[in-house]
């Protein structure tokens, strides 16, 4: 398995460790303590986490070009 590369401040891990015990709480109704949910939050991390991030660089370069093209329409409407 491979080492996240994502670097979350210490308020931020644990905010993330709190809601996967309260998942497996709620939806499972498992006792589930930290360093369970440190695991479970680093397997998802090391899986998951390049896939989503790189999804979410698309869906920003997506955006960004929709404004920018917006933004060259605006600038050529001032024309005069």
């Amino acid at each position: 398995m491979r080492k996240n590369t994502f670097d979350f401040l210490p308020e931020e891990r644990k905010k993330m460790q709190e809601e996967i015990i309260y998942f497996f709480q709620e939806e499972r109704e498992e006792e589930l303590g930290i360093i369970g949910a440190e695991t479970i939050l680093d397997f998802f991390l090391d899986v998951l986490g390049e896939t989503i991030y790189n999804k979410a660089l698309d869906d920003v370069k997506l955006w960004l070009t929709r404004n920018v093209e917006n933004m060259e329409s605006d600038y050529y409407a001032l024309y005069k």
